[in-house]
């Protein structure tokens, strides 16, 4: 009786230091993604330059920056690289385009929280030329 005893109790407290470990583990593994959420939050959506409705489409960012986005213009585009970064309390975005002729052109912006834009650069590749631009947000 008393082997019996000894044995289940020692069966639950398996179990239950199992269970804890993995919900440990969950916490962890989404702290990360919280983290992501708190630094990135601000960027995911449609975003449309007015001066010729070119789109960049943010989906998400995850916690190392990389960026989950498309380029329109108007057929869509990927990007060749899509990251972000915080520098203080500036969020940067940096976009290379390699395909439909774009050959390394890029787009380094900021997003200013104040009026919900993505301002910076596009530095157009085949030209060698450097333009400011923005996109705002489309609601």
């Amino acid at each position: 009786m008393k082997t019996s005893i000894a044995l289940t109790l020692s069966g639950l407290a398996l179990v239950v230091g199992t269970v804890t470990e993995v919900a440990v583990a969950q916490a962890r593994a989404e702290a990360p993604a919280a983290q992501s959420e708190a630094a990135f939050g601000a960027l995911p959506g449609r975003w449309v330059r007015p001066d010729g409705g070119y789109v960049i489409t943010i989906k998400g960012v995850d916690a190392s920056g990389r960026i989950e986005a498309s380029y329109a213009n108007p057929s869509p585009l990927p990007f060749a690289k899509a990251e972000a970064t915080r520098d203080g309390k500036t969020l940067k975005l940096f976009f290379e385009l390699r395909a439909g002729g774009y050959n390394g052109s890029t787009y380094t912006l900021s997003y200013d929280p104040v009026s919900d834009v993505l301002k910076g650069v596009y530095f157009q590749a085949v030209m060698q030329q450097k333009f400011d631009v923005y996109f705002m947000r489309a609601k």
